[in-house]
């Protein structure tokens, strides 16, 4: 410090030289000293530039390996090491500024000393320490402070790095930095103020002056960058519910979940729910399996309060674990099982990725639907996993085709059925009608534009006058999202005797006991046809397409082809057509009851025993894993 104020003093004495006023030296000092760091500050321009130019990288790297600090950290390393950019080049500017900052204090100082040197600046004495004197001087920590702040604006708004902060530490630095220059301009003399709010001044000037010199937008890929930042911050956003917090009950049950699961070595069937409702999908395989082999059955799903819970208590061969949404991202990188089965489609494509602890997992697809993969899944959805159990042979034309079409590698694709269909078909049989009146069921999609938005009223009003009981079963989110509609709804035909509103959804005896159901894209029309066998009007609005390239394969969705062969359908601006075509249906119930049944043969694999082919499967696939092991 001693050496450096030395060579301080000489500046500064040179600048008093020129000038002859102190306050115009301490400017000219100011003003040398951004001068001869020009080469620092190009340097820490370059390195800033680099380090947002390696974010996109970064940030793709964070979602691949999302929950992995410890890899995360040693990939970020490599690439750091890579490209050769030094993390801790963006402190070396404060460093300069705080080292010339403390020599500054004692050059001024020893300027006040000197007896030969005027601290006269239009009228200011440099000498004087506001909070010493107070007065009119309480404008120096003013302006030092009003400096900072035009600095700071500054930096968030063109600084290279600064702009990639979070907003929470933009704002941050700004106000750590007013609050101290307020703090330095009240304790320290004028004229350590000047040279603060002269420095801060001249690095706005560098700053443009940088930018212009070395344009970051010539290096940087902010389109990719934006991207990676937008796709980054809704994988952290997943789960986020404000109620799960660290310390709670459920983050401790998690946290203590994710542990026993991973302290199981040899972990052979991993099956994963999202959430309590999709169990019924597995059911038939898992009972199978837990009935007929030793197998243990580890269950994970990300509700909590999913009924998985109590049927373990039952099965000492069935595990159940609850991960959340964000911590299954982790879990699923780390998954070290023989088979993986899922409903959940889009594996890889977004946050839940292939296991890369081991690479010879299978992945199993169960749908969770009937109808048409290609039109209802994104562009891809099926790709990554290695085996799909197929409801028909619609389905697995539609795999093929598509694997034809882009190349891709042949999956397994095992002729399966459709479990929930056989439980459908069994409790249907086992049913016995309440009722013997004509029932019709309006059972809306929640897709846009569906019936409940486009025509619901005029249907009910087209049929409220016939002698028929009428029920609307909402689809939940209608319930959930459209409360006063569908209390306006109840309250409109509040008289009519005929027209039911049901906003419960725990029992089927609705859809069970119904003579026709009128819908529009809904996957409930496939349940109803195929479990009673009874005919479908479908309502033709605007169809729901998940994949916009479904038309590059050769082959009609079901979706489209279901509508004319289990019913028939009517478009938006032929509703005073429903009356006489549900009265049709009706009198046809026998011709629709054949043509149904044959159908579902058609188009449905191994009716009531796709439970014994889906884990017949897992079991063989089981068995030829572990020879191969063993070999």
């Amino acid at each position: 410090m001693k050496i450096l104020v030395n060579i301080l003093t000489w500046i500064m004495s040179g600048c008093y030289f020129l000038v002859n006023n102190y306050g115009f030296a301490i400017i000219l000092f100011t003003l040398l000293s951004k001068i001869i760091l020009l080469p620092v500050s190009v340097w820490v321009q370059k390195n800033s530039i680099k380090m947002v130019k390696m974010q996109p990288e970064i940030n793709y790297m964070k979602i691949r390996l999302f929950g992995d600090k410890d890899l995360i950290a040693e990939e970020q390393a490599k690439i750091f090491k890579r490209e050769k950019y030094n993390p801790f080049a963006s402190v070396v500017p404060m460093i300069l500024q705080i080292l010339l900052l403390l020599g500054v204090i004692e050059v001024i100082k020893a300027g006040i000393g000197d007896p030969e040197i005027s601290m006269d600046f239009f009228g200011i004495d440099l000498s004087l320490v506001p909070s010493e004197k107070g007065g009119m001087l309480i404008f120096s920590p003013v302006i030092a402070g009003v400096s900072a702040w035009l600095l700071g604006v500054a930096q968030n708004a063109a600084n290279v790095l600064q702009m990639e902060q979070s907003k929470r530490s933009q704002y941050g630095v700004l106000i750590f930095s007013v609050a101290l220059s307020l703090w330095l301009g009240w304790f320290v003399p004028v004229g350590v103020a000047v040279y603060w709010t002269a420095s801060n001044l001249f690095a706005i000037v560098l700053l443009f002056a940088l930018n212009i010199a070395i344009n970051p937008g010539k290096y940087i890929d902010y389109e990719k960058l934006n991207d990676s930042k937008q796709k980054l911050s809704e994988l952290e956003g997943i789960g986020k519910t404000g109620k799960n917090s660290f310390g709670s009950v459920l983050a401790r049950r998690e946290r203590a979940d994710y542990k026993r699961f991973f302290s199981v070595v040899n972990k052979h069937v991993v099956f994963y729910s999202e959430g309590s409702g999709f169990y019924k999908y597995y059911r038939g395989i898992i009972e199978y399996l837990l009935s007929r082999t030793n197998i243990i059955i580890h269950y994970i799903t990300s509700d909590p309060d999913d009924n998985i819970f109590q049927l373990e208590k039952s099965n000492s061969r069935l595990k159940a674990y609850y991960i959340g949404e964000k911590r299954l991202i982790t879990m699923m990188m780390k998954m070290d099982a023989d088979i993986v089965v899922m409903t959940m489609p889009d594996l890889d494509n977004f946050h839940i990725k292939r296991s890369y602890v081991r690479d010879d997992i299978e992945y199993i697809y169960i749908p969770h639907g009937m109808d048409s993969l290609n039109l209802t899944m994104r562009t891809g959805s099926m790709n990554h996993y290695d085996t799909v159990f197929c409801v028909g042979k619609h389905q697995k034309e539609e795999i093929e085709k598509t694997e034809a079409v882009y190349d891709l590698p042949q999956k397994k694709l095992v002729e399966w059925g459709y479990g929930l269909l056989d439980d459908m078909k069994e409790s249907y049989s086992a049913h016995s009608s309440g009722s013997k009146e004509t029932t019709i069921l309006i059972a809306p999609s929640w897709q846009p534009d569906n019936i409940v938005d486009s025509c619901l009223e005029e249907i009910l009003d087209s049929l409220v006058h016939r002698p028929y009981q009428i029920i609307v079963r909402p689809h939940p989110q209608h319930v959930r999202q459209k409360k006063v509609f569908m209390n306006s709804l109840k309250q409109k035909y509040s008289n009519r005797d005929n027209i039911e509103i049901q906003t419960d959804f725990s029992s089927n005896q609705t859809v069970f006991e119904a003579d026709v159901m009128i819908t529009d894209w809904s996957g409930i029309a496939y349940e109803y046809a195929y479990t009673t066998e009874k005919p479908v009007l479908f309502i033709n609005t605007p169809m729901k397409v998940m994949n916009p390239e479904y038309n590059k394969i050769d082959t009609v969705p079901l979706n489209i082809l279901l509508r004319e062969e289990i019913g028939c359908s009517l478009n938006l601006d032929e509703m005073g057509k429903i009356p006489e075509t549900v009265d049709r249906l009706i009198k046809m119930q026998s011709f629709y009851k054949e043509r149904i049944h044959s159908f579902v043969e058609e188009y449905v694999y191994n009716p009531g025993s796709s439970a014994e082919t889906g884990a017949g499967y897992i079991i063989s696939s089981l068995q030829e894993k572990i020879a191969k092991r063993r070999k």
